[in-house]
């Protein structure tokens, strides 16, 4: 029987490999969790989110019951992050919410048009700090408090065999006006002041980028996540989208390769119409990861020998399926897509996927 150290080892060669689109002995899975292990482990969310510790051990309490993972996205509950990530009110089970409803952003116009000017005026860090504190009401200083304990969930999961694949991550800067102004408002003020829009979001770029590059080099991680979230360019006309997400993101990119790591990009929505543009990345170090939007067969006839390619087990077919369904379909995909594949969900494991289903998805890769 292998130690964890032995584990970690092969699990994390089999993980370079695919994402060097290279041949592994077997095809990687790779779990992003979350609340889907609460549920899983039959702890209440308001529970489970209690503490970055409490999160963690759910967490690695679901996965060695699940089966031959090899790595997760996850170390910890995200719940109370998503304020920060995307400047917005988050509704919590057992606060604003029942005991086991699932946290949700409560996305209002908490940001107005002159932060715009305080922005360009103080920078970003000066501005959000005053934002999250006064303006949404967090208590800023105890989740930074908390979050020194995370390199150490980190730590815990490696511990236990498993890679800890992305343990930084990076929320395209559009996001931050994206959730502060509203979704709406925003997407007027593209089209109402679109050039000091731009100004804005090169402050937050240039600030944003300098923390992230510190990030990787104390963590030195294997992958860094980074998520365009709402940056689908189905939302977009092209123009827009082209200087409002895609700069962003391909700068944020760069800067995480040039820091030695992996860029995992999150893509959430359907991304078609812009595949080519990530040809534009350097081969071999960026993983797409689709959450079934996106077809994932046209994302490997554009990007199949360019990047590698992690997904997409939809979430709909994890609760509604069957075990015999899951298995079919990643079987499917494993033989498919070929090298340079990481099975996985489509985006997080949803809270109210079957168990079974979800060890089918597992026991695909095996072949067992």
């Amino acid at each position: 029987m292998k130690t964890p150290e032995q584990l970690l080892q092969e699990r994390t060669v089999r993980i370079k490999k695919a994402i060097a689109l290279e041949k592994p002995d077997k095809t990687p899975v790779i779990l992003s969790g979350d609340a889907f292990a609460a549920m899983h482990m039959g702890v209440k969310l308001s529970d489970y989110i209690s503490t970055l510790e409490r999160s963690n051990e759910i967490i690695l309490k679901s996965y060695k019951e699940l089966g031959d993972i090899d790595g997760t996205g996850v170390a910890f509950t995200a719940a109370r992050g998503f304020a920060l990530g995307f400047c917005s009110k988050v509704k919590l089970p057992g606060r604003e919410l029942s005991d086991n409803a699932l946290w949700q952003l409560d996305e209002q116009e908490m940001m107005t048009v002159e932060d715009y000017d305080t922005i360009l005026a103080k920078g970003w860090a000066a501005f959000s700090e005053q934002y999250f504190t006064k303006r949404l009401e967090l208590p800023l200083a105890a989740i930074m408090d908390e979050m020194k304990v995370a390199p150490q969930m980190g730590k815990n999961v490696e511990a236990a065999g498993y890679v800890f694949y992305n343990p930084c991550g990076a929320i395209t800067v559009n996001e931050f006006l994206g959730g502060g102004r509203s979704f709406p408002k925003f997407m007027k003020d593209l089209f109402k002041m679109p050039d000091k829009v731009a100004a804005v979001l090169d402050v937050i770029q240039a600030e944003t980028i300098t923390t992230l590059r510190k990030q990787i080099q104390a963590a030195k991680p294997l992958a860094v996540f980074i998520s365009p979230a709402r940056g689908a360019s189905q939302f977009f006309s092209f123009k827009l989208w082209e200087r409002f997400v895609w700069k962003y993101l391909k700068a944020t990119v760069e800067a995480v390769i040039e820091e030695g790591a992996i860029a995992n990009l999150h893509i959430d929505g359907n991304w078609e119409r812009d595949l080519e543009y990530f040809k534009m990345l350097p081969r071999g170090k960026c993983v797409f990861e689709t959450d079934s939007s996106t077809n994932i067969y046209k994302i490997k006839e554009v990007l199949g020998n360019h990047m590698c390619i992690k997904g997409d087990v939809p979430a709909g077919m994890l609760t509604l399926g069957t075990p015999d369904d899951v298995y079919k379909y990643c079987t499917k995909l494993i033989n498919d897509m070929g090298t340079g594949f990481i099975l996985s969900s489509g985006c997080t494991v949803p809270p109210n996927a079957k168990v079974e289903n979800v060890k089918a998805m597992i026991s695909a890769a095996s072949g067992k």
